[in-house]
């Protein structure tokens, strides 16, 4: 019997830069290279009888895309997943500049 463990490391090699990068797509003479943040998980174990399980996840946030244009090169981010941090972000920095100033005025 094949350990999960070792082919799910074999398997997660792969996943680095070529999750965060997808592949190269040509649309009417433009050049786009997709980005995305990626997380992913595995794990695996047995118990003394040598019955075993396994198993993984992940997720993946497209943040935008590289577009090559002639000989220009730019990233456009993509709107909804900036949105979708930077209102968290605003909210929690927001709230840690008015704690300070409050500890400041005492």
């Amino acid at each position: 019997m094949p350990n999960i463990a070792l082919e799910l490391g074999k398997q997660s090699a792969h996943f680095g830069v070529e999750s965060a990068y997808g592949e190269q797509q040509d649309v009417d003479g433009v050049r786009f290279i997709p980005v995305a943040a990626t997380w992913h998980g595995f794990g695996g174990g047995s118990d003394e009888s040598g019955n075993g399980g396994g198993g993984g996840g992940g997720y993946s946030v497209p943040f935008g895309a590289y577009v090559r244009r002639g000989d220009d090169l730019r990233f456009e981010p993509n709107l909804v997943a900036l949105l979708a941090v930077a209102i968290p972000f605003v909210w929690v920095a927001g709230r840690a500049l008015s704690r300070v100033i409050r500890a400041l005025k005492k």
